[in-house]
């Protein structure tokens, strides 16, 4: 049984890789070549952190920044000063107005009441978001002639949708969607428009529009479940080995002794848990990492730690190396939690410090 040095860093950090969140915006902009492309950085740029995120982008050439709500759009409008426009995807409120007008968002607009109360109050640049299938947020199709009515008041920035299926290519819903979404431009003429997500990217120029809208695409998230992400992960967890113990065959480990050794193994523990947004749920077939050596998740997932077996990393596993997790392994890390690198990533705590690279 060993434990650290004193020199050793207890505690989790965030390795963030801005280099790498720059280069899949350039192979976003290659890959929908003649398509404006925008940057998604709600949910604090899907955990990442905002403040630091969009600036890169911008400086990478975005100038459109989409957030959930008014409060997200303060903070990127802060990091990124007056050369982007930032659209709030959940519409206006009247209670945001303050925060609309003092850090100048544009809201999506999702129904024909909001569309009349910001056209009767603020009348700013906006948004128009059409539900074309997702059943989501948007202005119902059945309404479209009535809303094109009253946005002749003031004609919207941009016009958009939001795809249901893109991340199954062959699925119908897909095609139906564009074609939908036909009428939609049919009836705003001149007015720019939005329909790609980071799957929709992959998809063809048809589902493009003028402007494509990538959230997890740039953070290195595969768009598809089922396929190898083209993209740089952007996040990488680094964390020390607290403790190495010797596990006999047959013993346990973990809350509940769900694990056993089948024969003699090396165990680790890492300053890591559920409390820093790891999932209880990777102990099935969850890994770290120390060097290129695979490290599996041994019991399950307690609030600040993880128990590693390490057997195979030999000599290199002792208390104060670091294990990392993510990065390239992020996809399949979200898979063995059950779950994709959507919520991996915006389920990240606080506690753990972010270090930008």
């Amino acid at each position: 049984m060993t434990t650290p040095s004193g020199d050793a860093v207890p505690y989790p950090q965030l390795i963030v890789d801005l280099g790498a969140i720059r280069r899949n915006y350039a192979r976003l902009q290659t890959m929908t070549s003649g398509t404006e492309v925008a940057a998604v950085v709600k949910a604090d740029a899907y955990g990442l952190g905002a403040a630091a995120v969009a600036p890169v982008l911008l400086h990478a050439g975005a100038r459109h920044f989409f957030v959930a709500n008014a409060h997200e759009g303060a903070v990127v409008r802060s990091a990124v000063g007056n050369d982007a426009e930032i659209f709030v995807l959940h519409g206006y409120w009247p209670a945001d107005a303050r925060v609309i007008a003092r850090s100048s968002l544009s809201p999506v607009i999702n129904t024909a009441e909001q569309l009349g109360n910001w056209l009767a109050g603020p009348a700013g640049p906006y948004a128009l978001h059409f539900d074309t299938g997702m059943n989501r947020l948007g202005v119902p199709m059945s309404e479209l002639r009535t809303v094109a009515d009253i946005a002749a008041r003031r004609a919207p920035e941009l016009i958009m949708s939001h795809f249901a299926c893109a991340d199954e290519p062959g699925h119908a819903l897909n095609a139906t969607q564009i074609e939908r979404f036909s009428a939609v431009r049919d009836a705003f003429p001149g007015v720019r428009t939005s329909l790609a997500n980071s799957a929709g990217c992959l998809l063809d120029r048809a589902a493009h529009g003028d402007l494509v809208r990538p959230g997890i695409a740039l953070y290195g998230g595969a768009p598809r479940a089922t396929e190898v992400s083209p993209f740089e992960s952007a996040a990488t967890i680094e964390t020390p080995i607290l403790q190495i113990r010797a596990a006999r065959s047959g013993g346990t480990a973990g809350y509940g002794a769900t694990w056993s050794a089948d024969s003699d193994r090396t165990l680790a523990i890492v300053a890591l848990g559920y409390a820093d947004g790891m999932f209880r749920a990777a102990q099935q077939g969850g890994y770290g990492r120390i060097g290129d050596v695979k490290v599996p998740i041994a019991g399950r997932v307690s609030m600040d730690l993880i128990t590693l077996d390490v057997t195979a990393a030999g000599d290199a596993a002792k208390a104060g190396e670091t294990v990392r997790f993510l990065g390239p392994d992020l996809d399949a890390f979200a898979a063995a939690s059950g779950t994709l690198a959507y919520e991996v990533l915006t389920r990240l705590g606080p506690r753990l410090e972010r270090v930008y690279t």
